[in-house]
């Protein structure tokens, strides 16, 4: 596996020249001493170097390696909690974190890059402060100002980790009918018993306390998803000044044998009336959780993303260094015995895909991050509220087409390796197995796809769509002539996807079943048609420059609109085909 470099140039690109990003920070209160242009530029080169020196060197021996339990007990891989102190000792665990209470404070624009790089070089290790940020966010915005004053800081700075713990045995989407119970306490904290599994990082040896948030049910709460509380239970409990006190009847009752990401605690975790306390108000735990979750979700769409983007760095580096065969046109090397791979149409197919897949998706997640900043920082309510609106719609999206292309990525990356790509030795069967977990958890891209088309589309008669849509086309309209090989297919593909949407809309008031049906291709339909916004705007941004970089840009540009956005007619055809053909056959039948 080839050495991991941070793609700094791309996200510079984006930032400045695609979405100058700084110019709408200096005109923000909020972050306008905060964060500028060359403070960016600053934190991202450091975590890059951090990151590249430190982290992506454990990526193979942790996967062989793996996670070890006895004794309730886990042992992370070698190299890990020196890699982890290192890590947290710079900060970057509260990266996007609260200055009061010790987080560095960056918008979620620079966070979103971190993340990439962090999950690109070892997505195992990346896990633990991902979720230890994201509970963050949540007691943030949900917990008293107690337990914000006592848990934030020591875990902004690292020393402490967080977990989210929602899944159990027998409910997994199905929020609802989880058993998880909260008994209240004289002295106002809750006993929480129940068992939970899937616990990322619920037990490791690289923080000396873990705060788990659990979701469960107070002896009064109403059935269903209506009746579900958020608590936090520590792993050592926590005096009154601070310091660790004993240890909570917490407990890791095994680690899962996974087919990826084999560095990362998966537990079991126990709670055998476990002291905690109640974040936000009784009954409205999911509520809380999901201002977690909405922030995990575009992680994980991030994560695609990062997999893709080291797959490719793999791939294209072993394409310009295999000989085997020659070139259609005749030999390029005729020096050697045969041409570098790279030569071959169908490897350059497979390369280009990638690399368009991983520009347009770090176009998008920078999109995305830049409107959860928006939503945050804006003094503008109208602002606010329409960046709500866009990062409620897209989030699935990001999600699931950010872990799909992803998913595709890496396996064409594996691919161009040919059968050295199936072998351990070179990295590229890991990249695939670690990424197929991020098209399941943090809700499965079928739940996703639902979400967009019954919650988002559906539910509000498609007028946060046509938002977007509206942005999209006012865009491609402005594209002076001479881009007219971009603002045409795009018009053409924003056409069809209003069309999808409509007939979505129409077919889902007669049968409930056509949401279901349609679902997955429409998202599919949705990010090919947004990559080919963003793609119109990068190439805009290039065909007014000149050099190498802007060339690349612009070529890659060009195979999208003609090799991948007519992916969208096929599914397109797909979403028409109705609920119909799904129903053919009974249960017997299957």
């Amino acid at each position: 596996m080839s050495d991991y470099l941070a793609p700094l140039r791309d996200m510079d690109f984006l930032f400045n020249e695609v979405f100058d990003i700084p110019a709408w920070w200096a005109q923000t209160p909020a972050l306008v001493e905060q964060v500028d242009a060359d403070t960016a530029k600053a934190v991202l080169e450091q975590a890059g170097k951090v990151i590249a020196q430190v982290v992506a060197p454990l990526n193979r021996s942790g996967d062989e390696q793996g996670c070890r339990f006895e004794a309730g007990t886990v042992t992370t891989p070698d190299g890990f909690v020196d890699a982890y102190r290192t890590y947290a000792a710079d900060g970057w665990v509260g990266v996007t974190g609260a200055p009061a209470f010790g987080g560095m404070g960056m918008p979620k624009v620079i966070g979103a890059q971190v993340e990439e790089m962090l999950n690109a070089a070892n997505l195992s290790f990346g896990l633990y402060p991902m979720l230890t940020a994201g509970a963050c966010l949540s007691l943030l915005n949900h917990a008293s100002e107690a337990l914000k004053a006592r848990y934030l800081p020591p875990m902004y700075e690292g020393r402490w980790t967080g977990s989210m713990c929602l899944t159990e045995p027998h409910a997994g989407t199905d929020l609802g009918l989880i058993r998880t119970r909260a008994e209240p306490q004289a002295d106002g904290r809750y006993r929480i018993t129940g068992t939970k599994i899937f616990i990322t990082g619920g037990e490791q040896d690289l923080t000396e306390n873990i705060i788990h948030l659990v979701l469960a049910k107070l002896p009064d709460a109403p059935a269903g998803a209506k009746g579900i509380s958020l608590f936090l239970v520590p792993k050592m409990l926590v005096e009154d000044d601070g310091e660790l006190g004993g240890a909570n009847a917490v407990s890791c009752g095994s680690i899962e044998h996974k087919m990826g990401i084999k560095a990362l605690a998966t537990c079991v975790m126990n709670f055998d009336g476990a002291l905690g306390y109640l974040v936000g108000e009784a009954n409205k735990g999911l509520n809380a959780m999901f201002t977690m979750m909405n922030y995990e979700r575009l992680g994980v769409g991030i994560q695609g993303l990062a997999l893709g983007e080291r797959s490719y760095q793999n791939a294209v580096a072993y394409a310009r260094d295999r000989l085997q065969g020659r070139a259609a046109t005749g030999p390029e090397a005729p020096d050697k015995a045969a041409d570098p791979i790279i030569v071959h149409p169908d490897v350059r197919r497979m390369l280009l895909t990638m690399k368009a897949l991983n520009e347009g998706g770090r176009a998008f997640s920078t999109y995305v991050a830049q409107q959860l900043d928006v939503a945050k920082y804006s003094e503008q309510a109208d602002v606010r509220g329409q960046a709500e609106a866009r990062v409620a719609l897209l989030t699935p999206v990001a999600k699931a087409f950010l872990t799909d292309m992803g998913l595709e990525t890496t396996v064409h990356g594996q691919q161009v390796f040919g059968g050295h790509g199936y072998i351990r030795e070179w990295g590229q069967e890991q990249l695939i197995r670690d990424c197929r977990i991020t098209q399941i958890y943090e809700g499965a891209n079928g739940i996703q796809a639902l979400d967009l088309v019954g919650r988002k589309l559906v539910a509000d008669g498609g007028r946060s769509y046509q938002l977007l849509s509206n942005e999209m086309r006012a865009f491609a309209q402005g594209l002076a002539p001479s881009r007219g090989e971009f603002r045409t297919p795009l018009l053409a593909a924003l056409d069809n996807l209003d069309e999808l949407t409509a007939w979505v809309l129409d077919r889902a008031q007669g049968n409930p079943r056509e949401i279901g049906a349609a679902a997955v291709e429409y998202l599919h339909a949705f990010g090919y048609t947004l990559y080919a916004y963003l793609w119109a705007r990068m190439a805009d941004v290039a065909m007014a420059q000149e050099g190498a970089f802007y060339q690349s840009k612009l070529g890659t540009a060009r195979f999208y609109f003609a090799r991948m956005l007519p992916r969208i007619h096929s599914l397109s055809a797909v979403i028409k085909a109705g609920s119909d053909s799904l129903y053919l056959l009974d249960e017997a039948q299957l």
